[in-house]
């Protein structure tokens, strides 16, 4: 058995793009909830999408770069 190298991805790029979409989770997330509130009904499903996008981008901007940032690099 041979070990393969997952020399061909990049780490940092993964971790910087993966940290952005975080952030456009949560804001899309964020201004979708305040927006939605200040101006229209926003029925209980929109309210939970909302919410979970926010929930989602605060996750995958905290997480993202840990993993593909620090964690994956070190085990190579």
């Amino acid at each position: 058995m041979s070990y393969q190298s997952r020399g061909s991805l990049d780490y940092a790029a993964v971790a910087k793009k993966g940290f952005l979409l975080g952030v456009a989770l949560f804001a899309v997330g964020a201004l979708g909830e305040v927006v939605g509130h200040a101006y229209f009904a926003v029925p209980a499903l929109a309210e939970q999408l909302f919410f979970g996008m926010e929930v989602t981008g605060v996750a995958l901007g905290l997480l993202v770069p840990i993993i593909f940032g620090a964690v994956l690099p070190l085990t190579e």
